[in-house]
């Protein structure tokens, strides 16, 4: 019965953990333990953080439609009700993007749903 050799095998799955622990500092980058772990949280939070970037996009979006509503005497609350009520299917993102670039639409926009 033959011997079973694993080199070539472990070999390349150590060369692939080091490959994606390239860029990383000191020990990190060097050694297998310090690259696995680092590895494994990264891809942790590279997990949670697609969540995350929805969230804070949301936040800002909501933030921009703040301060134009603010600046037409308007509160946030106040004008996401009167879009509600008036059946405007754009959302914040769309929203907060015309009130950023196009005064005009947005200003046109407020004075149709407010009437």
């Amino acid at each position: 019965m033959a011997k079973v050799k694993w080199a070539v095998a472990s070999r390349r799955r150590r060369k692939r953990l080091l490959q994606q622990a390239k860029g990383y500092r000191g020990a990190r980058r060097l050694h297998l333990l310090k690259a696995k772990e680092t590895l494994m949280r990264a891809k942790a939070y590279r997990t949670r953080d697609r969540r995350v970037k929805k969230r804070g996009f949301r936040s800002l979006w909501v933030i921009r439609l703040n301060a134009a509503a603010r600046a037409r005497g308007l509160t946030y609350s106040r004008l996401m009700s009167a879009f509600r009520k008036a059946n405007v299917t754009l959302d914040r993102k769309q929203l907060a993007e015309l009130a950023l670039n196009d005064h005009n639409a947005f200003d046109q926009l407020i004075s149709q749903v407010s009437a």
